[in-house]
């Protein structure tokens, strides 16, 4: 039984990181660390864990525990970890974006690796950190690797991707109040958006030629998930699609490519990527469904988890949609 400290855990990705661990078989929270709740029930921001727990947010660390997950907001992972540290066996979990890319992995004397379990799983077995990816950039990382692989992404790739509100976080916004998230649709940072870098790097990273990435991010009037739909130029034929995807996916627990069109509903409250491919003349139309604060968030956070420790890849993790 491993020890597990999470830090902002007042949050959504924290909230669901909680209830995960909480039924882990192999691991259990040492502490939930927040500078605004200390002293307070988990229950006091988390009212669906009522019953479950007993916790209460501390507002101080334990430098022993075996793995620590970082809960923060972009640019805070880096602050905290320059102001307290963790023993030298302590892996460490990124949730924020702080060393995703390349260029900023290296902190402290530890090397992040892109938690990304599909492109890396190796690497992060061996690993002492995790950069846990962005939702956004696991929905679409996993619609094209195979392609990316393959060498078939030279043509321009057109993403088109929509995200429930908590992608926003817990914090209240004008685009995230009720009032005007309900009954309606934006786009929002259009072939601008931060995980354009990491999914970049991803993508790059077999050595092939990449052709102009264009997304365009989308925010829904629903509460979680991620439907991303991505096409370009394809030559080969529909079965020769879904036998790339096979293979790539072959290992892979949690990413699935169906036969019928997908949707959000089966994967919501899940940490599976469902992939569906149609093809039509010359366009391969690639679909990828997500939970953003699972796939996305949390439930990738403790599958990289589940690899570092040796644990089953599965473990605790074996979370059923609701589709009705």
């Amino acid at each position: 039984m491993i020890k597990a400290g999470i830090i902002g855990g007042s949050g959504y990705t924290g909230g669901e990181l909680i209830r995960l661990l909480l039924h882990h078989p192999n691991a259990e929270i040492d502490f939930v660390y927040s500078t605004t709740r200390a002293g307070k029930p988990i229950t006091s921001a988390h009212q669906d864990l009522l019953g479950l727990t007993d916790l209460v947010f501390t507002g101080t660390i334990n430098s022993k525990v075996d793995v620590v997950f970082l809960c923060l907001g972009h640019g805070n992972s880096t602050k905290f970890l320059e102001e307290n540290s963790f023993e030298s066996h302590t892996k460490v979990i990124d949730l924020s974006n702080d060393f995703r890319l390349s260029a900023d992995a290296t902190f402290g004397g530890k090397t992040f690796v892109y938690g990304l379990p599909e492109l890396n799983k190796k690497t992060i077995q061996s690993s002492h950190a995790i950069a846990n990816p962005g939702c956004f950039a696991t929905a679409i990382q996993l619609a094209l690797l195979p392609l990316a692989k393959a060498g078939l992404l030279k043509n321009e790739v057109h993403v088109n991707a929509i995200t429930g509100s908590t992608g926003a976080g817990v914090s209240p916004s004008s685009t995230s109040h009720f009032s005007w998230r309900n009954n309606n649709v934006s786009w929002y940072k259009p072939f601008t958006h931060q995980h354009l870098g990491e999914i970049g790097e991803s993508l790059a990273s077999f050595g092939n030629a990449i052709g102009k990435l264009l997304f365009l991010p989308n925010r829904g009037n629903f509460t979680r998930g991620i439907l991303a739909t991505a096409y370009t130029h394809f030559e080969g034929t529909l079965e020769e699609a879904k036998n790339l995807y096979q293979d790539f996916y072959t290992d892979a627990v949690f990413t699935h490519v169906a036969e019928e069109p997908i949707h959000l509903k089966q994967v919501v409250n899940t940490n599976q990527c469902h992939i569906h491919l149609h093809r039509y003349e010359d366009v391969l139309l690639v679909t990828s469904a997500i939970d953003n604060l699972l796939k996305g968030a949390s439930g990738q956070a403790v599958q990289n988890m589940n690899l570092m420790f040796n644990f089953e890849e599965s473990e605790g993790l074996q979370l059923k949609a609701g589709v009705f």
